[in-house]
């Protein structure tokens, strides 16, 4: 089964930008579908963003549209979510994760958005 590590939250400002990375390991991951996710205290997970094996198609929740940059690098077997002008709602666990998903999750990574 694939793992998944998330990296590259913090603490930022509103305004502020981001770059959450995952890398694969035990799995190569170029085949697959790719989503990133979030999880609120109190509230439900919400899938961010989702990319295509290619990297040539996305599509991303509207509460993040336009802020938010889906990409991929299979060569290092990697996804990227680059969050430009973050705000204080985008504060949450984020996880990536394979479509269709596994049926445990890493440790993800905490994005928190605070002046």
């Amino acid at each position: 089964q694939v793992q998944l590590v998330e990296s590259g939250g913090g603490e930022v400002q509103p305004g502020g930008s981001l770059k959450l990375s995952c890398v694969a390991s035990g799995r190569d991951i170029s085949s697959a579908a790719m989503a990133w996710y979030r999880r609120a205290p109190g509230k439900e997970r919400e899938r961010v963003a989702r990319i295509n094996p290619s990297g040539d198609y996305t599509d991303y929740a509207d509460s993040v549209k336009g802020r938010f940059t889906f990409s991929r690098d299979n060569a290092k077997n990697a996804v990227y979510l680059q969050m430009d002008d973050l705000k204080p709602e985008d504060t949450a666990r984020y996880y990536c994760d394979t479509i269709p998903g596994r049926p445990t999750w890493g440790q993800g990574t905490q994005v928190t958005v605070s002046s």
